[in-house]
């Protein structure tokens, strides 16, 4: 009979709990993205035509605005000073592709004004790509130095990408705030439909919540996992 201890059962526990808090938070977004890329928007702008007035009347008529593949592939480029939207957002007139949109301008006045934490945020993703990378000759290294000196690296790498996450975070919430307020002051939303912007752009950024609190519950899981091994 197989016998499992308190520690195996924690770190399978944190496993699952993780794999959990990703897959409800996904689901969220995409229940929230399903639920309102159906409601169409008073005012029959398409995603693409909302980023265009938004960008404009910030002072950034520069930055182009292109077509992307994919669903909720949107992002915005700030080494190229371009935002990418995916087609049903480009072109599509709902709620959600308004909001998507205009979270993406968010970003480019993130830019545009120098917000201190995407600065920080551009700055670590040398480093974050770094580490990430060590991260694939993990096995060869288990070959050399045993399964604790994978266990190690992947510590390390897990630690960088929480790192990343943290900065990442209030970027994200803070693009939305911009993207609300702008929604609003640029009346291209009327007060019922800025509350389903919101409710649109809290479920985005549950997505970001979720995956610093699986990073979290992984590193965890790891450090146990070391712990009993040099015990």
């Amino acid at each position: 009979m197989i016998y499992f201890g308190l520690d195996n059962l924690l770190t399978y526990g944190l496993l699952i709990l993780a794999f959990i808090v990703v897959v409800a938070a996904q689901a969220k977004i995409t229940s929230a993205y399903n639920k309102f890329k159906r409601v169409k928007s008073k005012g029959n702008l398409s995603g693409q035509e909302v980023a265009r007035r938004i960008l404009d009347e910030n002072g950034l008529k520069d930055i182009y605005i292109v077509e992307v593949r994919g669903e909720l592939t949107d992002h915005y480029d700030p080494s190229r000073k371009v935002v990418r939207l995916s087609h049903e957002v480009f072109h599509g007139t709902s709620i959600a592709s308004l909001s998507v949109a205009a979270h993406e301008c968010g970003h480019a006045i993130q830019d545009k004004v120098g917000y201190t934490m995407m600065r920080i945020r551009s700055a670590l993703v040398p480093f974050v790509n770094f580490v990430t990378y060590l991260g694939y000759f993990g096995l060869i290294v288990s070959i050399f130095a045993g399964i604790t000196g994978y266990i190690k690296l992947s510590i390390l790498v897990l630690c960088a990408t929480l790192l990343f996450q943290l900065v990442t975070l209030p970027v994200e919430l803070d693009a939305s705030k911009r993207a609300l307020a702008q929604l609003k002051q640029l009346s291209l939303v009327d007060e019922e439909e800025q509350n389903s912007s919101k409710q649109m752009l809290q479920a985005a950024a549950l997505t970001y919540v979720a995956a610093l609190a699986s990073t979290i519950l992984n590193l965890l899981r790891l450090i146990i996992i070391l712990d009993n091994r040099d015990n």
